[in-house]
């Protein structure tokens, strides 16, 4: 199953569980970007571990593989740290700013014997 998070939502990696991996596809929109990376508590904050990937009509998307938890993230868009402009879910930084925020959810079985 594939979370799909326009930048969609992620608090802190204080509440990471171990468990099933999870896909989460990142979006963001720009045509005049050069350079579009994600920053965030999945990656100990280094745009250069989450580089995007440009497409030909002005998106910049990325896949990640994710435990179950909420995490913290930003996108650095031409070396500018930014939040996810379609992201609801915020919270401040100590930099004044606010972090974007994404919660990966458990991968449950409906199919389970009775």
């Amino acid at each position: 199953m594939k979370t799909t998070t326009s930048a969609q939502k992620t608090v802190r990696s204080k509440t990471q569980t171990s468990g099933p991996t999870r896909s989460v596809h990142f979006e963001f929109k720009s045509t005049e970007a050069k350079a579009v990376c994600i920053a965030g508590s999945f990656n100990n904050w280094r745009p250069q571990a989450s580089d995007m990937m440009k497409l030909a009509d002005g998106r910049w998307v990325k896949e990640l593989t994710l435990n179950p938890g909420q995490y913290e993230y930003r996108f650095v868009v031409d070396g500018v740290w930014m939040t996810d402009p379609v992201c609801p879910d915020t919270v401040p930084n100590p930099f004044g700013e606010r972090n974007s925020v994404l919660t990966v959810g458990e991968i449950r079985n409906v199919n389970r014997p009775r």
